[in-house]
């Protein structure tokens, strides 16, 4: 089934706000949270029954655990599956206070103490669902790879079953994923999963992916479409390639990512029925040299890409 190399994540679902461009349009007005839980069991609905087998959460993304619990409450027999794989994350809490104006929506907090409350409070929603947990946006001023008592820790969880995985984010993602290629406890590898952003906009860390591949790493890959500006009515040069390749952009940002032998799963951030079905269809398109080049030759420093992104507004 195609659509197993593809991720559902929940950024965009678990709280009223989020920096993706369009959901205004996508989402409408009410963002109760009784309507974004009801939205998110909609499209978890969609992408499993469409395929998708792999679904990523955090404690900082609102009430998105909290949702995905729910949904697996309502549906036993995909609680029951064991072709599910739930990702989560700590390291950022989430302090909107669920609403689209606050001034700060998540903090970070990379600290022992955090580990293990948010592990305990992911567990008590996930249970023994929850399969991958990940350092939450790891950065290089990050003490997390350094920290000997939070890697132990980290260490003790692994050794229960847990696979022990990090997420990257800023214009130095790859210098973090070789360092953390580095990281032992007892002599053993601690991480064996990575999630880090790469689109055709932003593919610096690429190289350093494919390492952590060969490494036997698992790759996820988050943000394929720059938070919309990979989707339809985005990037303008990104359109004109989608346009003369005759497919939807969003469809073929998620084609290259998926191109890539590197990347294991490509997250898809739908927030509609719709948008997951588009999805899918990105894993039957067959890129040629000549459309990923083009792609490609839209790359942005990556200096100048992640200044952007940390200039969106939460909407």
């Amino acid at each position: 089934m195609a659509a197993e190399r593809l991720g559902l994540g929940l950024a965009a679902l678990g709280r009223p706000a989020y920096i993706t461009a369009g959901r205004d349009g996508d989402l409408g007005a009410d963002r109760s949270v009784e309507a974004m839980r009801d939205r998110a069991a909609t499209v978890l609905d969609a992408a499993w029954d469409a395929g998708v087998r792999y679904v990523d959460a955090a404690r900082s993304y609102g009430r998105a655990e909290e949702f995905l619990a729910h949904w697996l409450e309502q549906r036993p027999e995909v609680a029951a599956d064991p072709s599910l794989v739930v990702a989560s994350k700590w390291g950022y809490r989430y302090v909107g206070g669920w609403r689209v104006d606050a001034e700060v929506h998540e903090t970070k907090d990379h600290s022992l103490a955090a580990f293990r409350r948010q592990l305990g409070e992911s567990q008590a929603l996930l249970g023994g669902r929850l399969a991958v947990h990940q350092v939450h946006s790891v950065t290089p001023d990050s003490p997390v790879l350094d920290d000997a008592a939070l890697l132990a820790a980290l260490a003790e969880e692994r050794g229960r079953g847990l696979r022990i995985g990090l997420s990257t984010s800023g214009p130095h993602q790859a210098d973090v994923v070789r360092a953390a290629l580095e990281v032992a406890v007892d002599g053993e590898p601690l991480f064996s999963v990575v999630q880090s952003t790469w689109n055709p906009l932003e593919p610096s860390a690429g190289p350093a992916l494919a390492e952590a591949a060969g490494a036997g790493w698992s790759v996820v890959v988050k943000e394929a479409l720059a938070n919309g500006r990979l989707a339809p009515g985005g990037d303008a040069r990104a359109a004109s390639v989608a346009a003369e390749v005759g497919v939807p952009l969003d469809q073929l940002a998620l084609a290259a990512a998926l191109a890539q032998p590197w990347a294991s799963r490509v997250l898809s951030g739908a927030v509609t029925p719709d948008q997951v079905a588009s999805g899918v269809r990105a894993t039957d398109l067959a890129l040629d040299d000549g459309a990923l080049a083009a792609l490609l030759e839209l790359t942005t420093p990556a200096e100048a890409y992640w200044r952007e992104r940390s200039g969106r507004s939460w909407r």
